[in-house]
């Protein structure tokens, strides 16, 4: 990036943070989430730090709080506020440890880990005889506004102290809605609020008190200042332990660390557990337990040396389009994929954004350039789901859909009534790749170590023409392909032997059906009724299948399908057939009647049975309690993915679907559900949370 690039970045971000800011904390607006605020205002560190000559006491990354509404008489705080700097990985608190110990050679450490509360940060003074005497926002650090008429409205604040040493004393924490309380709000005034931190922060700047004692708030606490130093704990966790012999709030789930590993122990824990509160948390506070040495380590110009906020790995965040490049997918699909500057997203980093279609680039106004808002779809694949426009510089131009395939070069097509681009040369190289990574992938044969960089090696070695050429691979091949040594080559032969006996809605997904996903795949697999077979063969106590050695096995019965049998039901199963299972319509039972009856596709069927392909019948072990319940899975859940949860529902008998329509039976919600909670209200479908649905699933 040029000089004059980056400080045109840097103008443009410091403008868009410092107005988000404002929205969120003056006016209790959200225009973009918390998540997408975090990550605009890393990437300004990031180029502060790279091009320091351009920063400037207005940016965001130089002051701390949030600018004053004006609507509250100001007042000062006792000790000046510090935010904390927010931490994203575990490399990086590594990296503020080994600050701390530079800064104190020699020194042990132990740290505190606290819940960090997404609520509102206010300070309360009290008098030398315990008394409440006001309550403060943090403000701009310095000073803040008088809110002490509703903080009195919070029954759990005690106006007077009875065990209080006979010091003038400031308590900080964090006032929050609890998020029944923050449903009942919303139900109750018709969902005026994002979220619970700014309902919180919309209640505590309420004119009228009487308004905000009828909504629920709750202050936790975490930090004193006494003017007379002498009597202030020794420790962060005597700290906490001062501050419940004065019956203030606590939360309680907090745990002394030793060092990196105990830390990183409690945050994977927490990053599991994390919607299971009664309020919202969004981070891990890590600080020195030891005051002497929070002492000594000090601050910098914006925030203490001795803590960090670690942040839970985000479910949106913000890059910048570098380019927008064609990908064909198996079924010829041309797809436009947004390649972007690196970003942290949900645990991982991302640099790859599906922008699906032309019609979604045109909606959304999608440009080379641009500022975008990302998310996982399905908790899976990076999309683009918005453009921040006003970080244009007017030289961005409108994206134009290419004509003809970037791999082969044939002219697309566009299908009546679909929204993709099509590339029709079966033969198309990157058609015929995909397809082969579609069969081998997890949801099908699930060849561990046959990636797609293996298959296209495979594919360009002539080593194999077809996915079915995969099963006559033998060892000498392998070790002719790039970085292919003896033990890897003899796990993928393993792994592709395995592979033979997977269950049948695994083998109909894998050949790639147009239209058949996973869930159409398992309607056939349950609801086609083919003649099975049966044969004994070895077992590991683990359950794994073992083909290759007897030790430490067992001689097992299963039941399979022949191909060729599979073949020859599939051939005689007319459209009308296919129609009447419940879930598949017209364009499913034509694309999947149409297969069938290819000679090609007919085949390579062959081809497989000749290999030793033999689907295995699915086995129903599970009480079949929710035959003819519909439901629908939303948002994202503490101990299980929402594969997880469907397979649990499909292997008794129940139908997981993608959309809220008059035919679903149950939504189950999770954090963060979205719109499909609001559809399900306006239709009446009844809503489930987790907790609810294994309810369902033992009943």
């Amino acid at each position: 990036m040029t000089k004059e690039t980056a400080k045109q970045r840097i103008e443009k971000l410091k403008k868009e943070i410092n107005n988000y800011n404002y929205q969120y904390f003056v006016l209790n607006k959200s225009l973009v989430s918390e998540e997408v605020r975090d990550s605009l205002k890393r990437e300004l560190i990031d180029l502060e730090k790279e091009f320091p000559e351009f920063i400037t006491p207005d940016s965001p990354t130089q002051r701390i709080g949030n600018v004053l509404s004006g609507k509250f008489q100001k007042a000062r705080h006792l000790k000046k506020k510090e935010s904390l700097n927010d931490v994203f990985s575990t490399e990086e608190i590594k990296e503020w440890i080994e600050r701390l110990e530079k800064i104190l050679p020699g020194e042990k450490f132990e740290y505190l880990c606290e819940l960090k509360i997404d609520g509102l940060n206010v300070s309360l003074v009290y008098d030398q005889k315990g008394r409440l005497m006001r309550a403060v926002t943090r403000g701009n650090g310095i000073e803040g506004e008088n809110v002490t008429h509703t903080i009195k409205t919070i029954q759990s604040i005690p106006l007077s102290l009875e065990k209080h040493l006979g010091s003038v004393m400031e308590v900080s924490g964090e006032v929050f809605m609890p998020k029944k309380a923050f449903e009942e709000l919303n139900k109750k005034e018709g969902n005026n609020f994002a979220n619970p931190r700014n309902a919180a922060a919309g209640t505590i700047r309420q004119l009228d008190p009487q308004i905000a004692s009828e909504r629920n708030l709750q202050m936790f606490f975490y930090s004193v200042f006494l003017e007379d130093q002498k009597k202030i704990p020794e420790s962060q966790a005597n700290l906490f332990d001062y501050l419940s012999t004065l019956a203030l709030a606590v939360e309680k789930h907090r745990i002394l660390c030793k060092g990196l590993k105990d830390i990183e122990k409690f945050i994977s824990e927490w990053n599991r557990k994390k919607n299971q509160q009664p309020y919202d948390i969004d981070g891990i506070v890590i600080k020195v337990n030891s005051l002497k040495q929070q002492n000594k380590l000090g601050s910098t110009a914006k925030a203490p040396r001795w803590a960090v906020a670690y942040k839970f790995p985000a479910e949106q965040s913000t890059s910048q389009i570098i380019d927008i490049q064609m990908q064909v997918g198996r079924t010829g699909a041309v797809t436009p994929v947004a390649i972007m500057k690196p970003t942290f997203l949900d645990g991982s980093t991302v640099s790859r954004a599906t922008l699906h279609n032309e019609d979604e680039i045109k909606k959304k106004d999608v440009r080379v350039g641009d500022t975008v808002v990302i998310q996982k779809a399905g908790d899976i694949i990076p999309e683009v789901v918005e453009v921040l426009t006003d970080f244009r510089l007017e030289t961005e131009k409108p994206f134009k859909m290419p004509k003809n395939c970037p791999v082969c070069d044939s002219k697309l097509v566009r299908p009546e009534g679909e929204a993709a681009w099509r590339c029709p040369n079966r033969k198309c190289s990157a058609v015929h790749e995909e397809g082969i990574a579609h069969f081998v992938s997890k949801h099908g044969f699930d060849i561990e170590g046959l990636g797609p960089k293996v298959v296209k090696a495979l594919i360009e070695g002539k080593l194999i023409e077809d996915a079915g050429d995969i099963f006559s691979l033998k060892e000498g091949d392998l070790l002719g392909l790039p970085l292919f040594k003896e033990q890897r080559s003899e796990n993928i032969l393993n792994a592709i032997e395995k592979s033979k006996q997977l269950s049948l809605e695994k083998f109909f997904f894998a050949l790639g059906v147009r239209y058949l996903g996973i869930e159409t795949a398992e309607l056939i697999s349950q609801k086609i009724p083919f003649e099975k077979s049966s044969k004994i063969i070895n077992i590991r106590e683990k359950g794994q299948l073992d083909l290759f050695s007897e030790e430490k096995t067992k001689k097992v019965e299963i039941n399979y399908i022949s191909i060729k049998d599979i073949l020859k039901k599939m051939q005689s199963l007319s459209l009308e057939d296919l129609e009447k299972i419940d879930g598949i319509g017209g364009k499913v039972a034509f694309s999947v009647k149409d297969w069938f009856n290819d000679q090609e596709n007919v085949e390579f069927m062959l081809k497989l049975h000749n290999y030793g392909i033999s689907p295995l019948l699915p086995e129903r072990t599970f009480q079949q309690n929710l035959v003819d319940l519909t439901f629908v899975i939303t948002g994202s859940f503490a101990d299980y993915s929402r594969d997880q949860l469907k397979k649990m529902l499909k292997e008794r008998g129940g139908k997981a679907t993608s959309r809220v329509s008059k035919k679903t039976n149950y939504l189950l919600c999770g954090k963060n559900a979205g719109s499909k909670r609001e559809k399900a209200k306006e239709l009446g479908v009844k809503i489930i949370n987790e907790k609810e649905f294994f309810a369902l699933l033992e009943s």
